[in-house]
């Protein structure tokens, strides 16, 4: 009878534990687990990304960030053609190694792409460093991190879930990040647009510690809609 009664209440407490942490705590044990020594705010360093998607050539990326110094590089090859977008600050470069490709546009046509490709600099820059600065980044000016935390299955598996929105000028996605309720280890998240059928899942595996900071290692990414399968990035420390 004692037992029981022990067991039961080892049981109510963890009962009681998933439902009175708050979306703040959840976050910072997950902090703790990805980035232990608070390595992130000082991040410097290269890595690779393969992307691998249906019916496509892979794409091969090159990608240097350092955040103290706001610098930001990415070199990305796809077949033939490899494009570098670079952030110095404010300043920005980028040019499009493939002769046969620079040949196919006029002067003109060429200084637009100049142009465009510097806007894009800053979208590759804000998207590198905000998935692979995950779960910190949640700890950003503007994140709206909600308070109630709920338990739920993915997959087969029960999870922590974070629910995180932003202001209307930041963005009008609503976002679901997965922890582990053990290790507080993310592996999945998921956002969604105007209905609950828009938007992706994202299903992470593997671990690479890159300066201290256990980065998700594969991502692969799914339509919420229908699992359609859209493709995986493999990230390494190593080309």
């Amino acid at each position: 009878m004692k037992k029981l009664i022990i067991l039961l209440f080892i049981l109510c407490s963890q009962t009681n534990f998933s439902q009175e942490i708050t979306g703040e705590e959840l976050l910072n044990r997950a902090i703790k687990f990805h980035d232990p020594n608070n390595n992130w705010s000082t991040f410097s360093g290269t890595f690779y990304v393969t992307m691998e998607t249906p019916n496509k050539s892979d794409r091969e990326s090159k990608i240097t960030i350092n955040l103290p110094n706001e610098y930001f590089r990415l070199r990305a090859k796809r077949d033939s053609i490899s494009t570098i977008y670079e952030l110095n600050k404010s300043k920005c470069s980028t040019s499009t190694i493939g002769l046969q490709f620079k040949k196919e546009l006029t002067e003109e046509e060429w200084k637009k792409k100049i142009e465009e490709d510097c806007k894009k600099a800053n979208l590759y820059k804000n998207y590198y460093t905000y998935l692979y600065g995950l779960p910190m980044k949640l700890k950003d000016e503007g994140t709206i991190i909600h308070k109630k935390v709920e338990r739920k299955k993915f997959k087969e598996k029960e999870y922590l879930v974070l629910k995180v929105t932003y202001p209307k000028e930041i963005g009008k996605d609503t976002w679901y990040f997965y922890f582990d309720p053990t290790t507080y280890a993310m592996e999945v998240y998921q956002f969604f647009k105007d209905t609950k059928e828009s938007g992706e899942y994202i299903l992470l595996s593997g671990l690479e510690i890159i300066n201290g900071i256990k980065m998700p290692k594969n991502r692969a990414w799914y339509y919420n809609k229908d699992d359609g399968y859209l493709g995986t990035d493999f990230l390494s420390t190593k080309k």
